[in-house]
């Protein structure tokens, strides 16, 4: 008799920056912390590595080309919300074309924002990463008490 194993979710996560600013996007219609800002983001695709999942979400939530070259890994999460998650976080200075909504069934605001005064209602564990991505470990857990 097989048991069937565990399969974990995994997410990337764009942190785009520029003049001390950062790039979030606000959640829309999606049945998960609607309201809330958080980051240009998406599951990983079966057969694609963490870089090839974020530039395809890049390109595809906010029409932006990012090189693989130009994304900085700062942080990985191991997350507990409404399943268990490993998340994956990179930052970017970089990328050809301007940043705009292409998902507006998911997503009804993207604006810049200085990194230390996030909105309020901003994803909390997307917001301690974002202030703490110079400092401490690459990884931390989040969600689990």
């Amino acid at each position: 008799m097989s048991k069937e194993r565990f399969t974990l979710r995994s997410a990337v996560y764009l942190i785009p920056m520029k003049a001390g600013k950062v790039l979030l996007s606000r959640r829309f219609n999606t049945g998960w912390m609607d309201g809330k800002y958080s980051l240009i983001a998406g599951h990983l695709d079966g057969g694609e590595n963490c870089f090839d999942a974020m530039i395809r979400e890049a390109y595809e939530e906010a029409n932006i080309k990012v090189a693989k070259k130009d994304l900085i890994p700062v942080k990985v999460i191991h997350r507990m919300s409404n399943e268990e998650y490993v998340d994956f976080f990179f930052i970017t200075k970089k990328w050809k074309g301007t940043p705009k909504v292409m998902e507006i069934d998911k997503c009804d605001d993207m604006s810049w924002f200085p990194i230390g005064k996030l909105p309020d209602n901003t994803l909390l564990y997307v917001k301690k990463v974002i202030e703490t991505y110079k400092e401490g470990p690459p990884f931390f857990e989040f969600g689990w008490d």
